[in-house]
């Protein structure tokens, strides 16, 4: 019956080379995405906590030396961390430079300021990494499972030519079987597009939460070395 023409084993049967790798480029993008949003949702929980870990961490030490101490053995992601040596280490650099070399004509807090900006920037880089595959799948994916109907209508009517009478099952089997894979295409693009989204907003929170951070170190390394001798 035409149940039994329409099925997945049917079409995949009847499909030539073309459709079957098509078919199997949707179902690697498909792995491939979910892999990409399982990862960095992952990575980004674990950021997340990293956030609140130097917040707790950092700012509750009763030292500058111990809050360092104590963010890179408790936070594990390594930005908050980074964070925090990043700017002691520019600060103390600028200590060692500052009448020659790096540190002449440059203030500690813009020198600060300069090394804490790069960290930021090299951490939403690590943050964004395969953002812009998942882009690239929910945009391509729908037209690729198109590709492949189209190439099925053309493969199932390719099959009549000759055929003395046209008979409905015979059409409707075949282009009802090639819709599967424009189906198949937005199986692949929707869940990548709503993992683009929901990652691209938890990248632009996190960065956000970097800045607060960064600029409430920046006075921290001020004041800290205000109240150092010279």
């Amino acid at each position: 019956n035409m149940d039994a023409h329409m099925s997945l084993v049917h079409f995949w049967r009847q499909s030539d080379a073309l459709t079957h790798g098509v078919a199997v480029l949707l179902l690697l993008l498909s792995i491939a995405s979910w892999t990409v949003i399982l990862m960095k949702a992952r990575a980004h929980w674990r950021v997340s906590r990293g956030a609140g870990t130097f917040q707790r961490s950092f700012w509750g030490a009763d030292s500058l030396n111990c809050a360092i101490a104590a963010i890179v053995t408790t936070e594990r992601s390594g930005i908050f961390a980074g964070l925090a040596m990043g700017g002691t280490q520019a600060t103390e650099a600028h200590a060692r430079h500052a009448a020659r070399g790096i540190g002449a004509g440059v203030s500690c807090s813009e020198f600060v300021t300069r090394a804490l900006r790069n960290h930021i920037m090299e951490s939403q880089a690590r943050l964004e990494a395969g953002l812009t595959f998942l882009a690239s799948v929910g945009s391509t994916a729908p037209f690729i499972g198109l590709f492949g109907t189209v190439w099925g209508i053309y493969h199932a009517l390719a099959g009549l030519a000759g055929s003395s009478q046209v008979i409905l099952d015979k059409v409707a089997g075949p282009v009802g079987e090639a819709l599967i894979m424009t189906a198949a295409g937005l199986f692949v693009a929707i869940p990548a597009l709503i993992g683009y989204r929901f990652l691209r907003r938890r990248v632009d929170g996190l960065v956000v939460d970097m800045e607060v951070e960064a600029f409430k170190l920046l006075h921290a390394l001020d004041d800290d070395a205000a109240a150092s001798p010279d």
